[in-house]
């Protein structure tokens, strides 16, 4: 795989059922990709069949957030529309599911968000949308004037949460609820106002059973303060006004109704900590108050299973829930029977069987009875459109939809309980150009492009520990220079999905070493908490520890490695250049966290994540910083990072080039305009591949390739 490669890096978001696809219907997915000739991200919607046949159903540039409402006749989803400049927002827009014109609903100021609720009656829809001050961002004032850029008033702060990465501003556009009266909007009166006014941000939408109603998550008390912890509460669609309707162990989202009537959600136990505190299924009983407000009662334990909360990963059925889990690099199918009540204890990961598992991530699905369709990546794919067949009772995913475009994956259902599976968009057909990319599966032109393979590594930390990862592989006997790149988080985890920035240094001719040391996510709540208080310490073990598993390997070459990543990871490598330099020839450090005393006044997070993390004293917090040790770094190093990133903002990376320089170390720094914290994941195409040619301009200069 190549820098410009990344254009093959399609990815279907959740599918939407029509029907079922087995007997004559079919799915839709909003699949999206970098476009390089464009320079800027794409998506449009394609129509998937049971025997596998694709081909698209808008053209986009900018569709998205696919849902069909109920009665199966149309379909709802976000799209880009107006001119340049500030109308240029996604809108609600609805279309027949036979096909025909976009009618769009809504002109709002900023846009709505992506995920979009149907009333069980088909008549109307609930969004969220960020509802801007007047006279900001390019909105008009009371009197219709408008001022021009960089004219708006100074803004007034007076609380910490005031700000996010890739979002902005936020207490000026708070987040409201917005309703659409489907057939009002089709008859020319677009909504422009939201239901909820901006004392309060809300999020999540969804409809009681009953279609009167609508539940969101909110802060709790409805944000009076600052607070990580909120609660699930009931609009009235008349007045706005919102009150209190389950009551959450510390943060609740992702609320869902199950058929019997209960209200899930995916939530955290605040008791737990603040950092590293696994999403758990929660299940809302009566409160012993009598007060009419639910509690959440936890069905899945928290200290080993790991849900991934968020729209299209929870998703309830008759007889059990479906959850996407997180273990060890995969992102697992799993199911929580429900029989109407609570457990006496909540389910541990063993006892939860799995549906979909193996080779895996799974980031997003939908249910319909028996029948499960979902976004899967693999390791030779960025994502496929999957069917699965699933008794709800927890019983074995089979094959289905065999068609000439289908593929069989029998490993991707591996696991107690599990058969296989049927990878919709995974033909076989020839390639011809690069338009022909829907017709032949989502991953054929990554696989032509060449992608290296990837070896699962285990080894052990020198207090015992067992220590897991991925060692991808280049082409030739070697012995090769080898690459340990670090992931971000610390709670985040390596995955067994393809990995373009391994892929594109394997095969530039690099031994990649990732892998997930404790910190992260995957492995249970006590190996993700384990260095609270602690970076730079077993954490450090377990990276050094799996590279030294790496490198007991004859064709890798233990004399030319060098260290690298960005975010926690960029904080481990600036670590370790200094702490063990003489493990590595150089380093690259990108959008790191380098000091933490001014990180927790300058990161969107910093008022919570650095205490959380490290403490809140100064002198234990610069102990930990890499900054203090910068004097002690001797190989050449790259501070990277982006102009706009207010996660680890710009005085990270400058702070730390500064102080290298001053200490005589061949240092350079690499700055990109207009891009945030996930430039790497998501940023412009064009920078996307900026960045790979000089990470590889800078392993060439510093450990060449022989």
């Amino acid at each position: 795989m190549h820098p410009s490669d990344i254009a093959h890096l399609l990815v279907p978001s959740r599918p939407a059922l029509v029907g079922d696809p087995r007997s004559g219907g079919f799915l839709l997915t909003a699949l999206a990709h970098p476009d390089l000739e464009a320079d800027e991200n794409v998506s449009r919607i394609d129509r998937v069949g049971g025997d596998g046949t694709t081909s698209p159903w808008t053209v986009g540039p900018h569709d998205g957030g696919v849902v069909v409402a109920p009665d199966g006749r149309s379909v709802a989803f976000t799209r880009v529309v107006g001119g340049d400049g500030p109308d240029t927002h996604p809108q609600l827009v609805v279309m027949p599911v036979d096909g025909g014109e976009a009618r769009v609903l809504t002109a709002l100021p900023l846009g709505v968000d992506a995920t979009v609720a149907w009333s069980p009656d088909s008549s109307r829809i609930v969004a969220t949308a960020r509802i801007p001050e007047p006279g900001r961002y390019g909105t008009a004032l009371p009197d219709g004037s408008t001022l021009v850029a960089g004219a708006e008033p100074p803004r007034h702060i007076d609380r910490l949460d005031y700000r996010m990465d890739g979002v902005g501003f936020l207490r000026d556009r708070v987040r409201r609820l917005v309703v659409v009266d489907v057939a009002a909007a089709l008859d020319g009166q677009l909504v422009t106002t939201a239901v909820t006014d901006g004392s309060t941000p809300v999020s999540d939408p969804v409809w009681t059973p009953d279609g009167q109603t609508v539940i969101v998550s909110a802060p709790r008390d409805l944000g009076v303060s600052e607070t990580l912890e909120s609660d699930l509460y009931r609009v009235d669609l008349a007045s706005g006004a919102l009150a209190l309707h389950a009551r959450s162990a510390g943060e609740a989202g992702s609320p869902f109704f199950g058929p019997d009537g209960t209200l899930f959600w995916a939530g955290t136990d605040r008791e737990k900590g603040v950092v590293a505190v696994p999403t758990a299924l929660y299940a809302g009983v009566p409160s012993p108050d009598d007060d009419g407000v639910l509690i959440g009662r936890a069905l899945t334990d928290d200290r080993t299973v790991e849900l991934e909360a968020g729209a299209g990963l929870v998703a309830a059925r008759a007889h059990d829930v479906l959850v996407a889990v997180t273990t060890r690099g995969a992102v697992e199918l799993r199911s929580v029977p429900w029989t109407g009540t609570a457990p006496e204890a909540p389910l541990t990961l063993d006892e939860l069987p799995v549906v979909l598992g193996g080779e895996v991530v799974v980031r997003a699905f939908s249910v319909a009875d028996d029948l499960v369709a979902a976004s899967v990546a693999f390791p030779d794919s960025a994502g496929e459109v999957v069917l699965l067949e699933v008794a709800s009772t927890a019983g074995a995913a089979t094959g289905s939809a065999e068609g000439s475009g289908a593929e069989s994956r029998p490993d991707a259902g591996s696991g107690s309980g599990s058969g296989s599976v049927t990878v919709l968009t995974g033909g076989t057909a020839d390639v011809r150009t690069a338009a022909d990319v829907a017709l032949t599966g989502y991953g054929t032109h990554l696989r032509e492009a060449g992608l290296r393979p990837v070896e699962e590594l285990h080894g052990t930390a020198p207090d015992g520990y067992p220590v897991h990862g991925w060692l991808v592989l280049p082409e030739g006997d070697g012995p090769h220079p080898v690459l340990r790149v670090v992931h971000g988080g610390p709670n985040a985890a390596d995955s067994r999905a393809v990995f373009d920035e391994a892929q594109v240094y394997a095969a530039a001719g690099y031994a990649v070493v990732i892998g997930n040391p404790r910190g992260s996510a995957g492995y249970g709540r006590d190996h993700g908490q384990a260095i609270v208080g602690a970076l730079g310490t077993l954490d450090v073990d377990d990276v050094l520890a799996l590279l030294d598993t790496a490198l007991e390997r004859p064709d890798l070459d233990a004399s030319r490695v060098g260290i690298m990543g960005g975010s926690y990871g960029g904080f481990m490598t600036s670590w370790l250049a200094a702490k063990h330099g003489d493990r590595f020839v150089a380093a690259w450090s990108e959008r790191a966290v380098n000091a933490w005393d001014s990180f927790a006044g300058s990161s969107d997070i910093g008022y919570f994540f650095a205490d959380a993390y490290v403490g809140a004293d100064p002198d234990e917090q610069r102990r930990r910083s890499p900054l203090t040790y910068a004097g002690d770094v001797t190989i050449p190093f790259m501070v990277a990072h982006s102009e706009q990133d207010w996660r680890c903002p710009l005085e990270q990376g400058q702070r730390q080039f500064v102080a290298l320089k001053r200490a005589g170390v061949a240092a350079e720094f690499l700055l990109f305009p207009g891009e945030g914290h996930e430039l790497s994941r998501s940023g412009r195409p064009s920078h996307r591949v900026q960045r790979f040619e000089h990470v590889l301009r800078f392993w060439g200069e510093h450990l060449p390739v022989s």
